[in-house]
């Protein structure tokens, strides 16, 4: 088979949380991908990674009183976990902070500005901190971010921009000539009417309110910004820099078959990304898949909503398959999927409990017990229905293919599964039980296993991409190799004779009201361990872990803001000990310098140091949540270095 290539990647992941099972659909379903291209001879290489720069990942790291790189190793670490998790079977997790990536990024603002595609200026404007994006009023919807509807502030500030508006009417002559650019086709319509018709305004790729990003490398107030940063992962992934030293792997794979991404960042890889590869003098990727979101329930997932459902809770529970199996078959090329508990454990029972695993335990167990395991492909003349098997088979590797070539993974899940059920169908039409009463009709029993084997064969190559780890169970009990499942072997009746080891189940049946019973118990009893008012404490621990913490009052001497970070202050201690201590406190929207200075507090004294916008914090002082504000837990009068207990 000729060997041809495929370069696909995900979005990366933001590192501001642990990521639910809506963002894992991109990991799974570029995963299938890349798994059915590989069956197809295709040498791939699949990038993912982590997206891990910005104002929000820095106000998350003050928040803890730790570095942001601190912060978005361990989220990065989550990621990953949740991504092996979900059996991702890709060649490299790229991450912002990696240090080829920041190299390379670097010298891309730099070509750009030196060529004129980047300038100096000012941008006003509202500004929505969790999307990271500047908007003009008109912009607006009710006032609020046009993408997330959350609140956003006034914000003026010197910035760099890049000239969108130099390549809108190029960006227009490729989507013309490249129809199959966008898909779905609906988001190609979107992108075309909404905004590049509509003119392009210069986008802004840099920040100077905020430090955590790569440094502008000619201009040490600017970091930049997430376009740039994170879209060029893609490139830098693959070894790519703008000097021209790219290596083997870039001019191997780029450009790029396919962006697998959410229909809310198709702007970005559809408008922002191929304008700066423009810039750059580089090709184009091949294609854009925005696929739609999975919804809880009929509502879109959020924290804050509290109907999150994480993958590899999931997969704990009911296995990495079923969620894999659930995501893939759930969600349409088009529209949004759904999820519940009762909806997973539903399919779970239907489609591969009963349907998949059955079919498959009841044929080899059968197999050896009618055949002592082994039956051969027979000369003897079928049924109708053992043509309509053959022929549904055939009919299902066809419309299976020209699914999976399109990326209709929902609807060629959906044939494969229907081919099951026409398997099991078969079972009840031919009665094997019955044949096997009578030795006249041995060949022809012979005949229905041989047909139900190769049928399973030809199940378990289909569903390979989609379920793995259960297709190689399959193969085990089957005693097949990988090469029986090739797609040049997907013709029925391909293989010659089968020789079976011993069934075991695949999928145990999920007993529906007990599970539904216990999940609904647990919820509850998380709501009666929270506060009245709706605050959800930590775990209780034992006296031998508050022990650990060393908590003592510390005069505050000094006090002044620290450049670059608009929350921080640097607090000069006194506590006791007779060597000022230096901390970092995120309090600056609260306190000035003025009114902490003489004041006296309560520090952590044991915490891990941390660097934050350059101050090494040697601590962390006490501080409660008011609502909106933070109240700094003030102790005058007592001596410093007094232990609190």
């Amino acid at each position: 088979m000729e060997n041809k290539k495929f370069y696909i990647t995900t979005a990366i992941a933001y590192t501001s949380r642990k990521p639910h099972i809506g963002n894992a659909y991109d990991i799974v379903l570029a995963d299938m991908i890349a798994r059915y291209k590989r069956m197809q001879g295709y040498d791939v290489h699949f990038l993912t990674g982590s997206d891990e720069h910005g104002q929000k990942i820095q106000e998350y790291a003050e928040k803890q009183g730790i570095s942001p790189k601190e912060y978005v190793d361990a989220v990065s670490d989550e990621i990953k976990m949740v991504w092996s998790k979900m059996n991702a079977s890709h060649d490299r997790f790229i991450r912002t902070t990696d240090a080829d990536h920041e190299a390379a990024v670097s010298a891309i603002f730099k070509k750009l500005y030196e060529q004129g595609d980047i300038y100096k200026s000012e941008y006003e404007g509202k500004y929505c901190v969790p999307c990271e994006s500047f908007f003009t009023p008109s912009q607006l919807v009710d006032g609020k971010c046009p993408d997330c509807g959350r609140e956003v502030t006034d914000a003026k500030e010197e910035a760099y921009f890049l000239r969108l508006s130099k390549y809108q009417d190029r960006l227009i002559e490729y989507y013309e000539q490249h129809p199959e650019f966008i898909q779905p086709e609906s988001r190609r319509n979107e992108m075309m009417n909404n905004f590049l018709k509509k003119g392009l305004s210069d986008l802004c790729v840099s920040r100077s309110s905020f430090s955590w990003g790569v440094p502008v490398e000619f201009d040490s107030k600017h970091v930049i910004y997430v376009w740039i940063d994170a879209l060029s992962n893609y490139i830098t992934g693959l070894g790519y820099h703008p000097d021209g030293n790219t290596g083997d792997l870039f001019d191997k794979f780029w450009p790029a078959d396919l962006h697998v991404i959410g229909k809310d960042i198709v702007r970005f890889h559809t408008i922002y990304w191929p304008i700066i590869l423009m810039a750059l003098g580089l090709p184009l990727p091949k294609q854009v898949l925005g696929h739609p979101w999975l919804l809880s329930g009929e509502d879109k997932m959020s924290k804050s909503k509290g109907n999150v459902l994480y993958a590899d809770e999931l997969a704990d529970r009911f296995g990495t398959d079923a969620v894999r199996y659930y995501l893939l078959s759930e969600i349409p090329f088009t529209q949004d999927g759904t999820i519940t508990y009762e909806s997973f454990i539903n399919l779970y029972n239907a489609d591969l409990a009963n349907t998949l695993g059955n079919l498959i335990n009841r044929s080899i167990a059968m197999t050896n017990k009618y055949f002592g395991g082994t039956v051969r492909k027979t000369a003897v003349v079928g049924s109708e229905f053992d043509a309509d098997l053959i022929e549904t088979a055939h009919q299902t590797v066809t419309r299976y293919t020209e699914l999976m070539d399109v990326w209709h993974n929902a609807e060629a899940v959906a044939a494969v599964m229907a081919f099951a059920k026409r398997c099991n169908k078969y079972i009840d039409e031919t009665a094997p039980w019955a044949m096997a009463k009578e030795e006249a009709a041995r060949d022809r029993l012979e005949t229905v296993m041989y047909n139900l084997l190769e049928s399973i064969r030809i199940l378990t190559a289909c569903l390979r991409p989609v379920i793995p780890a259960t297709t190689d169970a399959v193969l085990a009990q089957m005693q097949l190799d990988a090469a029986d499942l090739a797609v040049d072997t997907l013709t029925f009746g391909t293989t010659d004779s089968f020789t079976v080891g011993t069934p075991s189940p695949l999928f145990a049946r999920i007993d529906a009201e007990k599970v539904l019973a216990e999940l609904a118990a647990k919820a509850e009893q998380a709501k009666e361990e929270e506060k009245p008012e709706g605050i959800a404490f930590l775990p209780t621990i034992g006296i031998e872990d508050f022990a650990k913490v060393d908590m003592r009052v510390a005069k505050i001497v000094d006090c002044e803001p620290i450049k670059k970070a608009k929350k921080l202050l640097k607090l000069t201690l006194d506590d006791g000990s007779g060597t000022p201590r230096t901390v970092a406190s995120g309090i600056a929207l609260w306190y000035t310098p003025e009114e902490l200075k003489g004041r006296s507090i309560i520090v952590i004294a044991n915490l891990k140091p941390a660097v934050l916008c350059g101050v090494e914090s040697n601590g962390m002082i006490l501080a409660a949540d008011d609502g909106d504000a933070a109240k700094v837990i003030f102790v005058d009068g007592l001596t410093p270095g007094s232990k609190i207990r």
